[in-house]
């Protein structure tokens, strides 16, 4: 998932799972030119949009576009009472600041308007819940600007935090009415990065729903270059470091580039068949966001699937018995979709239309597994 913590600087919002990094965009044109972080080519973040029960790619498109939008008279909006000290709790939110002063913890509740027909909680839900409360991180650290997770010295360099990576792993969905304690916290990331992680459990039995991870650099808002970070800043968001990872990678699995070949082409995001969406639910999703589009921008998305990736509980066959009517077999809750063999791991590819050709906006890659 953005505007993350300590430095969030911008993640979802709204309609949107993942609203990235251009927090404060402010009408600005963007710039041509990529910067590369860690060899990859990047050109700032996305806005992760909906329906994953439309389709994972509808998830991928929403990637990019304002977080702020500007005030009718032309002048940027922004948080009013905003906390200039460190708040130890917030009553009003069921937040406090743990582990130190330093690890934010708060409790929520799982709405009716956060659940799907199923009555559990969809992937937008839980990535609204990591913008949130990484956020709210940045509120009562007292660090926060008036951008959209940006602390004073980078305002002072005129900078926002962009999201170049994020891997959510969810072991199982909240249901309707479910209590939950989100935990969130910032570490370092390589010399000019931060990192910000999050556990998602169970506040009555303790058990973990959700683990994400995040890498955040720091953009200049008007060139949409990438940007050093300045000292200034690093003193600030230091302090608040915490060596503890929520996924523990041992290797950041690289994400190939697809192209026209790829088994699924389309350029209305409708790349994973419905039977499919109706049996399986997201359990781990990479994004590796590579430049920023906007609302009006014409994309077209690419996915692939790993065809080795064939769980041995989907290799089951239809059981011989009295004749099943042709629309209980091939209906839209088919028996048929329920037993074919899908592949469980997809790459996946959003691109934007630019001119005779396509530009990468972000990599995916996403794996699922069946619905109980």
């Amino acid at each position: 998932m953005a505007n993350t913590t300590l430095s969030s600087g911008t993640i979802y919002h709204s309609r949107v799972l993942i609203r990235c990094s251009s927090s404060e965009r402010g009408g600005q044109q963007r710039s041509n030119a990529a910067v590369r972080v860690n060899g990859a080519a990047h050109r700032a973040t996305l806005q992760v949009g909906a329906a994953l029960e439309t389709s994972i790619n509808e998830t991928l498109a929403e990637l990019s576009a304002p977080l702020l939008a500007p005030a009718t008279d032309g002048r940027e909006r922004s948080r009013q009472n905003i906390p200039t000290e460190k708040q130890a709790e917030d009553p009003f939110r069921q937040a406090q600041i743990v582990e130190g002063g330093v690890r934010y913890q708060q409790t929520v509740v799982v709405r009716s308007y956060e659940v799907g027909p199923d009555r559990t909680a969809t992937l937008e839900t839980i990535l609204n819940l990591l913008q949130e409360t990484a956020l709210n991180h940045v509120w009562m650290s007292g660090l926060l600007g008036d951008g959209f997770g940006a602390t004073h010295g980078m305002i002072k360099s005129n900078l926002i935090w962009v999201v170049s990576r994020m891997h959510v792993q969810v072991d199982h969905y909240p249901l309707w009415g479910d209590v939950l304690e989100i935990d969130t916290w910032v570490g370092s990331s390589g010399k000019n990065g931060m990192r910000r992680d999050w556990l998602i459990r169970g506040r009555g039995s303790g058990n973990i729903y959700v683990r994400a991870t995040s890498t955040w650099v720091m953009m200049n808002k008007n060139t949409r270059r990438l940007s050093k970070m300045p000292e200034e800043v690093r003193g600030e968001i230091s302090p608040w470091f915490i060596d503890r990872h929520a996924i523990h990678e041992e290797a950041t699995e690289k994400i190939i580039k697809l192209d026209s070949n790829a088994k699924h082409v389309d350029s209305d995001l409708k790349t994973i068949p419905d039977q499919f969406l109706q049996h399986h639910q997201l359990s781990s999703i990479i994004l590796e966001y590579r430049k920023e589009c906007g609302s009006s921008d014409v994309v077209q998305s690419i996915c692939q699937p790993d065809e080795y990736s064939v769980s041995p509980s989907e290799n089951v066959s239809m059981v011989r018995g009295p004749s099943l009517l042709p629309e209980v077999i091939n209906g839209h809750h088919s028996l048929a979709g329920a037993l074919q063999q899908w592949p469980t791991k997809y790459t996946h590819l959003l691109q934007l239309k630019a001119g005779e050709g396509y530009e990468e906006i972000v990599r995916g890659r996403t794996t699922w597994k069946k619905k109980l």
